[in-house]
């Protein structure tokens, strides 16, 4: 029997429909992990994800009893599992156990140092990328063999690269099948092991339960540079670029130089696109809602930050009197929203952008049209270079 905890058929729909599907599964002693989540994803997820091929990362000890276990033609678990259930081919070999290996290419036996520990972070960090550079393929990263930090390093690699249509789970297999050296997956009928222990009652495999447990993760990959995407780098270097890529949410306005600063990156507006931004991280600041070019006060509110910008002694202010007499309209409200949006993406990227960009917001109430407005925190905004502004 199997139970799928945290999966949803939007999260399975779309990567099945890839032409290469990707098992990455990390083990140490217990090649089990393989055929097991092989079997929970090829023959009872809804829809089956059934992997063309399967790669394995493990210690020199590790592969060594994988080969032993899984691959030996026709008895060899991974056939058996194949042959049971009916599986199409699956491409898995020696060549696709991929063993350890510490700074110096040397295969690792184990993880006993602080340098086995960076060589395989390293290790799995390039695994991972070197794989997600295929977008034709889909990547399932299972963690459930393997030391801790195995497992913990895979996740971090997928969550440094990985797609929309990857995924990382952990299999769980209930007692007393768990780390029972003769099971490997439930069988399709009845089939009797002996239980481990000083216990002499038979198990029946047919009725073993194996859960798939989907995990989460954040995808930073649309915020690194193609520099870390195309190159080998070490998993430190991968962290500490993907972390330049979250500064903290903060946004500086400064009034005297028309400069906006945006998560650290900095650009220049022209004047009326400076204040028609100033007065929306003005409202955010205040906490009050967006606005709309319809609404009663909206140009007198945009010539406010304008005279201030430019000088409501200015021929630019009489000008922009002139023009906005009857107030502000969509053709001159949706130009300077567009042209913002713009620079601020090509100065952050679209997803560092997201936080900073000129969105619609809240209903205005009997109407069919939004506010627009910024979805930045009232603390996250600062204005400089403007007498009795901090």
């Amino acid at each position: 029997m199997l139970i799928v905890v945290g999966m949803t058929n939007d999260a399975l729909r779309s990567p099945h429909r890839y032409d290469r599907r990707i098992l990455l599964a990390v083990t140490g002693l217990a090649p089990q992990v393989v055929t097991e989540t092989l079997y929970a994803l090829a023959v009872n997820s809804r829809p089956a994800w059934v992997p063309t091929e399967v790669l394995l990362v493990t210690s020199e000890e590790g592969a060594a009893e994988a080969r032993r276990r899984l691959l030996p033609k026709p008895d060899g678990w991974f056939h058996r599992l194949r042959a049971n259930y009916a599986l199409p081919e699956i491409e898995f070999d020696l060549g696709r156990i991929r063993v350890l290996e510490d700074a110096v290419g040397r295969p690792l036996g184990d993880i006993r140092t602080v340098d086995d520990n960076t060589s395989v972070a390293d290790f799995l960090t390039d695994q991972v990328r070197a794989l997600t550079k295929d977008e034709h393929c889909a990547l399932h990263v299972s963690i459930a063999g393997g030391r801790r930090t195995m497992g913990l390093y895979a996740g971090f690699a997928l969550s440094l690269y990985g797609r929309s249509q990857d995924r990382l789970s952990h299999v769980l297999v209930d007692s007393p099948f768990e780390s029972h050296a003769d099971f490997f997956y439930p069988s399709p009928t009845p089939e009797l092991i002996s239980a481990d222990g000083e216990s002499d009652t038979a198990l029946d495999k047919h009725r073993a339960s194996v859960a798939l447990a989907d995990i989460p993760f954040v995808r930073f990959r649309d915020g690194v540079s193609a520099s870390l995407l195309d190159g080998r780098v070490s998993f430190s270097e991968a962290v500490a670029e993907a972390q330049l890529s979250l500064p903290p949410v903060a946004l500086m306005l400064d009034v005297a130089r028309c400069r906006v600063t945006a998560g650290g990156e900095a650009f220049s507006l022209r004047p009326s696109q400076f204040a028609f931004y100033w007065m929306l991280a003005e409202r955010a600041r205040s906490g009050k809602h967006g606005t709309h070019w319809s609404e009663p006060g909206a140009a007198r509110e945009f010539l406010s930050y304008y005279g201030r910008v430019v000088s409501t002694y200015s021929g630019r202010y009489e000008a922009a009197v002139k023009s906005l007499g009857s107030g502000l309209t969509k053709s001159n409200f949706d130009p300077q929203k567009s042209h913002i949006n713009r620079r601020l993406i090509e100065a952050l990227g679209r997803k560092r952008a997201g936080p900073y960009l000129i969105s619609a917001r809240e209903r205005i109430p009997g109407k069919r049209c939004s506010r627009f407005g910024l979805k930045v925190q009232p603390r996250a905004v600062r204005v400089i270079g403007l007498a009795g502004r901090a």
